[in-house]
């Protein structure tokens, strides 16, 4: 499962969801990932990343209701600590307030 929002889209759907991307707010950084789970009772989101993310990069996340800027303190690997993290992981971090399944992760710039 993919949120979309990192991906190249061909020109046909692009013509397609012109009003619908007018509408939606733009996101300063570059789409590094979307969440694939939240873990409530530990305050951790799942991402599954399409670029690199280390520890103290500063991140967006993005989505219908969501809206959290945050600096990353930690990254985990099947529940192991790493300094960095690189494309096609999936990681865990913990994060400052709930996220969703799809929200868009963006790398601040």
């Amino acid at each position: 499962m993919s949120c979309g929002k990192c991906e190249e889209k061909p020109a046909k759907k692009v013509a397609a969801k012109k009003e619908k991307a007018e509408k939606e707010e733009k996101v300063e950084g570059k789409c590094i990932g979307c969440i694939e789970h939240y873990y409530s009772k530990l305050g951790v989101g799942i991402i599954k990343l399409k670029d690199k993310l280390a520890v103290g990069d500063k991140v967006k996340i993005k989505g219908h209701t969501t809206d959290i800027d945050q600096t990353i303190d930690s990254i985990q690997i099947n529940h192991a600590d790493v300094e960095e993290a690189k494309k096609g992981d999936v990681i865990g971090v913990k994060v400052s307030d709930k996220v969703r399944e799809d929200d868009a992760v963006y790398k601040a710039k």
